[in-house]
């Protein structure tokens, strides 16, 4: 089976810098989700050399005004699962990038952090 974001067509693509695009998610969670890819195929966060890894924050930053000026966002989840037993479901790097809003209902870290204290 082909990795699906190998084949993202360059049409999609919201923001792109020399290692990396960012697409809307096909499944969001919230308005404005995305996704910021690796244009090399490597399996996760901790494949990525250094200059990608400067050039992933770079293109966040980027993503983050795209999205505070298109829909307005309040404030931001990021979110990267690296490995099987963390969640991941394909194994070609990507990052989620996904905007908060005032009426949002709570992440399951704020629940935790309420909970906690």
């Amino acid at each position: 089976m082909s990795c699906p974001f190998c084949i993202i067509d360059k049409s999609l693509y919201i923001a792109e810098n020399a290692h990396f695009f960012a697409i809307s998610d096909r499944f969001p969670v919230a308005k404005g989700h995305t996704l910021i890819v690796s244009k090399r195929h490597c399996k996760d966060y901790f494949e990525l050399n250094e200059n990608e890894a400067s050039s992933l924050n770079t293109l966040c930053r980027d993503v983050r005004q795209i999205l505070m000026q298109q829909h307005q966002a309040l404030a931001f989840n990021l979110a990267m699962n690296c490995g099987k037993e963390a969640g991941q479901s394909v194994f070609h790097f990507h990052m989620h990038v996904i905007p908060r809003y005032e009426k949002d209902k709570p992440s399951p870290l704020q629940r935790l952090r309420e909970s906690l204290f």
